[in-house]
């Protein structure tokens, strides 16, 4: 199935070198303002080089453990040192007292900084020759970490991140022997930056379904963790529901990595908090998993209005219908 559909995609070495002329990029903005434009998204060529880029993670991660080999490039070494920042950031913006339990307003503070700063971080990133794309690429950067209004997080803002990560894919700043460490080292890494911020500030799900949602937060880490588990000889799906196996090798798989966030975080039955995931241990195998996942994702994330009408639209990710 991944492989039918990546050929419309970008994959992480495609379209690199010829982005290169100052004058191609452009602040992103909203495109889809009603229902009706959803037509447009999934013809436009943004919609085929996510999708692509997301698919072409899926397969690069199959059957490999987060504690394997790979290359960690400049680039890559870069990237964290930014998400290091934002963990920084968080430890000087301490929570403040207020009367309501959720939302704490000093996420507002920190989110000022990173709306500051953004642009300086991501050029710090790119290669010289590619400085000029820096204002397109921080918009998806400042779009990662939730809302600074609502302050809520969800499938979104996590969206914007896999977004940021492709157009660094697509001006050439990371190439397809990255795909490894995209994944375990800077996806993750976000991850663990956004758990800190959730727990800190108390953040809301951002447009949360409750128990029928897949997760309050994330759902990328569920595809690719499920296709680390590919052929598996000995974890089956009926085994995330077991906090023994979760504690033991939450350290080398994504998906145990998010359910014991999960079990950290909520209490009572696990059918009962999660009846999604809960559901999804019945599936006989982890290909199936990551199959249904995918296919969830697009319906319940990418093919909702209220998700994508805040993504924005730019010259790396384009609003224009694919290319024949």
């Amino acid at each position: 199935m991944a492989d039918t559909e990546q050929q419309s995609g970008s994959t992480p070495e495609d379209e690199g070198p010829e982005v290169t002329a100052a004058n191609t990029f452009m602040i992103p903005k909203k495109e889809i303002s009603m229902v009706p434009d959803m037509g447009k998204w999934k013809r436009s060529q943004a919609y085929a080089d996510y999708m692509g880029f997301i698919l072409t993670l899926n397969e690069g991660v199959k059957g490999k453990k987060l504690t394997c080999e790979y290359k960690v490039s400049e680039t890559v070494e870069k990237l964290l040192d930014l998400l290091g920042t934002l963990d920084r950031w968080i430890n000087e913006t301490p929570p403040v007292d207020q009367p309501s339990r959720f939302g704490n307003k000093a996420y507002r503070t920190w989110y000022a900084k990173l709306d500051q700063e953004a642009e300086a971080l991501v050029s710090a990133v790119l290669p010289a020759d590619k400085s000029a794309a820096a204002p397109e690429i921080a918009v998806y950067l400042k779009e990662s970490v939730g809302n600074s209004t609502r302050i809520d997080y969800g499938t979104g803002h996590e969206a914007a991140f896999a977004a940021f990560l492709c157009c660094l894919c697509k001006i050439g700043a990371l190439r397809v022997d990255d795909q490894l460490a995209i994944v375990f080292r800077v996806f993750n890494r976000y991850l663990s930056v956004m758990r800190k911020l959730q727990r800190y500030y108390r953040m809301e799900p951002a447009g949360s379904q409750g128990v029928w949602g897949l997760d309050d937060f994330q759902f990328l880490p569920f595809i690719w963790g499920s296709s680390q588990f590919i052929d598996h000889p000995t974890l089956e799906p009926r085994h995330f529901i077991d906090e023994k196996v979760v504690n033991e090798h939450h350290q080398d798989y994504m998906f145990l990595d998010c359910i014991k966030f999960i079990n950290e975080m909520k209490t009572g039955p696990f059918a009962e908090h999660s009846n999604q995931l809960w559901n999804i241990s019945a599936v006989p195998s982890w290909s199936k998993v990551n199959q249904g996942l995918i296919k969830m994702y697009k319906a319940e994330c990418l093919e909702k209005f209220p998700v994508i009408q805040h993504f924005k639209f730019g010259s790396l990710l384009s609003i224009q219908p694919t290319k024949p």
